[in-house]
């Protein structure tokens, strides 16, 4: 009974093939359901906020609410004087700054891992920053009144 003991051997490594996919592709269809799922939910959300306004929202137009509105003062108003370039030039430096050094945070966690290597890296990334400083700072960004 040889023959029988291969054809049971391979039915039961079929019956295992089988088994393991119908478990893969029901952990994929759990989370594809999940995704439905979120997807289904916040289209509905969205539906039922679009409906809302149209509900409760103004139902007469005002034009005095309809005309724009500018920090405080009417649209276009004559006594307003434009903005400094110092107010923009100071904020785009902030950003620049602030954003540059959110990335010492990362490195910070895995400076041990990166070692020697890591170091290094990280100082000539602090170099450029220091000499992008020095030049802002030679070319009078920082000073506000001249």
């Amino acid at each position: 009974t040889p023959k029988k003991s291969q054809k049971n051997h391979k039915n039961k490594k079929n019956i295992c093939n089988e088994l393991l996919f119908w478990i893969k592709f029901c952990s994929l269809k759990g989370s594809m359901i999940e995704l439905f799922l979120s997807f289904l939910i916040f289209g509905a959300l969205g539906i039922v906020l679009v409906v809302m306004n149209k509900i409760l929202g103004p139902r007469r137009l005002n034009p005095i609410k309809e005309t724009p509105f500018e920090c405080g003062s009417p649209y276009l108003q004559d006594d307003i004087n434009p903005v400094s370039i110092k107010f923009v030039t100071v904020a785009f430096l902030f950003l620049l700054f602030d954003i540059e050094v959110v990335f010492f945070f990362p490195w910070a966690v895995v400076f041990k891992k990166l070692g020697l290597k890591g170091l290094v890296i990280m100082g000539s990334y602090l170099l450029i920053l220091i000499f992008g400083f020095i030049y802002a700072w030679k070319k009078g960004a920082f000073e506000w009144e001249k």
